[in-house]
């Protein structure tokens, strides 16, 4: 179990291809991993062994051929296999077909055996949902992996898997990266293809991807799963270089940008902050132009405007969800809350708020005609503790009464809605803008806490440039403080 740990996936699938281990040793490992750590974490909801040996068995090439994987039960859709996307309301929905993301999983040879939690929807920057329990963070149990690829994060923190599937619409791949102590790229929009059931998901604002704990990992893993499937709406031109060559050569001098001002104005713990003028000074030596300086960009305008897609996202879920038969009492209070405000929202109001993004786009845009790369940190706050963000009792009663009415017209109206964006999006403000311009982002594990919980550093590129990123990383990687199970 040591030897299986201590490599990443490109080393395992180097020992397969050097026969050294065979694919069905891998898997092996890790359930043997998984089920001496899965009681601690909750992190696989739903285990396919079974089928997973079967793949093992057969002859398998690709750059990853033997390695073991686990998607996220959130889009990544596994044929014949339910994809219930953390909620009651589709325990039962079966994937009518792999996805474009899965069929090129196991085009790459890569060994699918189970799928990780997600909070319901994939809505929040925390795993804890109510059909199948909170997910706890290996580094340490007490505290939340994040969302909304929190068990995702968890299973490679914790080393059943070297990489795991995970998706990004507001945060959710940088979030576990930095809470988990891992590496995590949030690709350009439409880099991956989001099909065959959607052309883009949460209007363009999710990129699917994984999460790892080396850099080499997630460059191979982004040449396998980079490129438009028929019927896609944007074909983004590739490099002339992999992004596995482009993270193997040196960057060259950058001039980078930095910020540690939360952009919607509230608290970032001061230790978010070292990590990021540390990061600056790390930087610095290493040749490149640091200069504190922010893009032009309203950051409570930008909140609002990711909270209306997010709304009028969780009411188009719900109304899917009926039509497959659903109940109401099947989704989470939350939801059904967040849902009601969605369908309150008038199409004129949505489609307002949708066009806002250009000006946020064209904003991140000026500003990266003078940088090549915007820093800033990854969260505000380390994990929190599981339970921490759960809502309140007393609002939980309150909200009661206000489905009973179907006041949702009324709730926008009353200005608690502006109140809403802040507290959600408190902990963790620095990750939508990235979303909503559609430009790629990462965060790297190059700090810790006092209280030995991981700390992230986040990095946003220009639209299309990924190789940047991942060739910063490569270069910062001698600094990664990755997390340390306890279990």
């Amino acid at each position: 179990m040591k030897d299986y740990m201590q490599y990443d996936a490109t080393g395992l699938a180097e020992l397969v291809q050097r026969k050294q281990v065979s694919a069905a040793e891998l898997l092996d490992a890790a359930i043997a991993r998984a089920d001496a750590v899965e009681p601690k974490l909750n992190a696989i909801v739903q285990r396919l062994d079974a089928d997973g040996r079967k793949a093992a068995a057969q002859p398998a090439s690709g750059p990853f051929a033997g390695v073991p994987f686990l998607l996220k039960d959130y889009g990544q859709e596994l044929g014949g296999v339910p994809n219930r996307c953390g909620s009651a309301a589709l325990h039962n929905h079966i994937a009518a077909q792999d996805s474009s993301y899965v069929t090129r999983c196991k085009q790459a040879g890569l060994v699918i055996f189970g799928r990780t939690a997600t909070p319901e929807f994939a809505l929040k920057g925390i795993t804890e949902p109510e059909a199948y329990g909170a997910t706890r963070n290996p580094i340490n149990t007490a505290h939340t992996p994040g969302g909304s690829s929190g068990g995702a994060a968890a299973v490679v923190a914790s080393g059943i898997v070297p990489m795991a599937g995970a998706s990004d619409g507001g945060g959710s791949i940088r979030i576990p990266a930095a809470y988990c102590g891992l590496f995590g790229l949030r690709p350009s929009r439409g880099r991956v293809s989001c099909g065959p059931s959607a052309g883009e998901g949460w209007e363009g604002a999710s990129s699917e991807h994984v999460l790892t704990r080396s850099v080499r990992d997630s460059a191979a893993m982004l040449d396998v799963l980079s490129g438009a499937a028929s019927g896609d709406p944007f074909h983004i031109a590739l490099s002339a270089l992999s992004f596995a060559e482009q993270a193997r050569r040196a960057p060259g001098r950058l001039r980078i940008g930095f910020s540690t001002r939360s952009p919607i104005g509230t608290e970032v713990d001061p230790e978010m902050a070292a990590a990021v003028r540390r990061t600056a000074q790390q930087l610095e030596a290493l040749g490149h132009h640091l200069e504190e300086a922010e893009p032009a960009i309203d950051g409570i305008a930008l909140a609002k405007s990711f909270f209306t897609m997010y709304l009028g996202q969780v009411a188009a879920n719900q109304r899917a969800c009926r039509a497959l038969g659903a109940r109401e009492d099947q989704f989470e209070l939350d939801t059904r809350a967040l849902g009601l405000l969605g369908d309150a929202l008038s199409a004129g109001e949505y489609v307002s708020e949708r066009r806002k993004w250009n000006g946020y786009a064209r904003a991140l845009g000026e500003y990266f005609t003078r940088f090549d790369l915007y820093l800033l940190p990854s969260t505000a706050y380390t994990a929190p503790k599981i339970g921490q963000l759960a809502t309140p009792a007393l609002q939980r009663m309150a909200i009661k009464p206000i489905l009973a009415l179907g006041l949702g017209k009324a709730l926008l109206k009353s200005g608690q809605v502006d109140k809403m964006v802040r507290d959600n999006l408190r902990v963790t403000p620095f990750t939508q803008l990235s979303n909503l311009t559609g430009t790629p982002s990462m965060s790297c594990p190059l700090a810790t806490s006092g209280s030995g919980m991981p700390i992230g550093v986040q990095f946003v590129a220009p639209f299309g440039e990924e190789g940047r990123l991942l060739s910063l990383a490569a270069q910062l990687e001698p600094q990664f403080q990755l997390g340390q199970s306890s279990i």
